[in-house]
């Protein structure tokens, strides 16, 4: 569209021009931009769906079909685009799984925009229809929904499972989809029943053996050996557990100095110092009954010595040392313990108990146990196992979106089917309501109704199916009232998705589409791009 020449009245002969050519081409941009990146993951959607190889700058590979791990690893420059980035990454935090479903319907949603723009419909009315249309879709999905207690666990189970079917380790999904279920149950917080901190969830990865070797751990679990130098114990009964923060080792001075010994003398006078300092640490310790010491990482100077190490073997103290600064309050919490932070303040009442600590050869290397723990916090580990890498890796992202399923059940107690079934019947609603309202709201809440219809569309198409035929057919199982119709891929035809067990949380489905609704409108406010260098 050119400029357009507007005579202001007849008698004058000044016009003035109003540019819109640069305004449609920054929106146009914007739109063709951000559908770009929601074309490039939409292979990855649905059980059928496929996964993308990842090779970074660091020469990294990733195999995965987790929409929020394609984004975050894509390069993406164009600012619109980036703002699907991070619509992903949002879904990932609010509801945990998906966030293909999410970037796809908002790629959906721009498409339709497009053409509304195209027939001369402001930007505005279009985003305040659209935002009018998601509230309606969110009270047609919560009429859908059906309710669930914590207590029906194959509920739960079945949810978790649906999360799974799409992902690369899909075959464990039996295995997976109860650990999930029940790490999340373990940590449920009876004074605050609608939250779940999944930081409470610790997911431990062990190369070697398969994915059907992981298993949940009551207790802790260390990627690391017990210290053995100088023969030190690598088993311990009737633990008493330390968490310290200091370092056992010889002080250092606090500027930047150097000292020139001159004389064995003075260098036999430096070495009993040392000892004497490291062993009166070390009877200090022994004096409580502590037997397990967790010594955290050092980053000023070694957080235990060749020298220490020896005399806490003699001790018979068992040592794990080098734990991050990040796991410490998980690990404290669980063994219901105080960390430590100087000599001078250990005492007995900080202690933590365990029935057994212990040092487990698995696969190529070694892990510590810490089982049976007395007044254990509210956390629980998952030891996760793999054949390779990238394997290990895409099991604990597909681990984390389980967990995240579970917890959005924990938080809002409601099931809805999955396989398109809600989409098309919030079309198909959405369609119906469309017809009852005037002027150009009708015409942009008909385009949302029908860029809902993205997802069975997709879900088929993935799954090797004729898109047209199945789309068609599940609008008219839809018509006659059929709402848990949807597409069972592994049949290739349309079934009751609910008895199917193809159930995901109603949360999923409620934030993918008001998130996708809040960046479509953003994007088309955006009229220019301003660049400041």
């Amino acid at each position: 569209m050119a400029a357009i020449a507007v005579p202001q009245n007849r008698s004058s002969k000044t016009e003035s021009y109003v540019d819109n050519k640069r305004k449609e081409d920054i929106r146009h941009a914007n739109i063709v931009a951000a559908r770009a990146v929601a074309n490039a993951v939409r292979t990855s959607l649905g059980p059928k769906g496929m996964d993308k190889m990842i090779s970074t700058s660091s020469e990294e590979v990733i195999i995965t079909n987790d929409g929020a791990t394609i984004l975050n690893k894509m390069q993406v420059i164009q600012p619109a685009a980036k703002m699907l980035v991070e619509l992903s990454k949002s879904q990932d935090s609010a509801a945990g799984d998906g966030t293909t479903t999410v970037v796809v319907i908002a790629g959906a949603l721009l498409e339709q925009c497009l053409l509304l723009l195209s027939h001369g419909i402001h930007p505005t009315v279009v985003s305040d229809s659209l935002h009018k249309a998601a509230v309606k879709a969110v009270d047609v999905l919560t009429a859908m929904a059906v309710p669930v207690e914590l207590s029906d666990r194959d509920s739960l189970v079945k949810s978790a499972s649906t999360s799974l079917n799409s992902k690369v380790v899909s075959q464990y999904s039996t295995l997976l989809a109860p650990l999930a279920v029940d790490a999340v149950l373990s940590v449920v917080d009876n004074a605050k029943p609608d939250m779940v901190d999944l930081r409470d969830v610790k997911i431990v990865k062990k190369l070697g053996g398969t994915v059907d070797d992981t298993e949940l751990v009551k207790g802790l679990v260390f990627d690391k050996k017990v210290s053995h130098a100088a023969g030190g114990p690598t088993r311990m009964e009737n633990a008493k557990i330390a968490v310290i923060q200091f370092q056992i080792s010889p002080p250092k001075t606090d500027i930047e100095q150097s000292i020139v010994v001159s004389d064995y003398s003075q260098m036999d006078r430096i070495l009993k110092e040392e000892r004497s300092y490291i062993l009166g640490m070390i009877k200090k310790i022994k004096a409580t009954g502590c037997n397990v010491l967790l010594i955290q990482k050092s980053i000023l100077r070694d957080a235990v010595t060749d020298l220490s190490l020896h005399y806490l073997a003699k001790a018979k103290i068992l040592v794990i040392k080098d734990v991050e600064r990040d796991e410490i309050e998980f690990i404290t919490k669980t063994l219901n313990c105080l960390p430590i932070a100087n000599i001078e303040h250990f005492r007995t009442e900080k202690l933590g108990y365990a029935d057994l600590v212990e040092e487990v050869s698995l696969g190529d290397g070694k892990i510590v146990k810490i089982n049976g723990i007395k007044e254990m916090g509210k956390t629980t580990t998952v030891l996760v196992r793999g054949s390779n890498q990238l394997v290990l890796d895409e099991a604990e992202r597909s681990l984390h979106d389980a967990l995240c399923v579970v917890r959005c059940l924990v938080a809002k107690r409601f099931l809805i089917a999955g396989g398109g079934a809600p989409e098309i019947e919030l079309s198909r609603q959405l369609g119906a309501w469309a017809k009852v309202l005037h002027g150009m709201e009708g015409y942009c809440v008909r385009a949302f109704a029908e860029a809902l219809e993205v997802i069975p569309y997709t879900l088929a198409e993935n799954a090797g199916l004729n898109p047209i035929a199945i789309v068609t057919e599940l609008r008219n199982r839809h018509a006659q009232g059929e709402i848990n119709a949807g597409i069972n891929v592994r049949k290739g035809q349309i079934t009751n998705i609910l008895e199917e067990n193809v159930v995901q949380p109603l949360l999923v489905s409620t934030s993918a589409i008001t998130l996708a609704t809040e960046c479509v409108r953003m994007i088309l406010k955006i009229d220019d791009i301003v660049t400041v260098r």
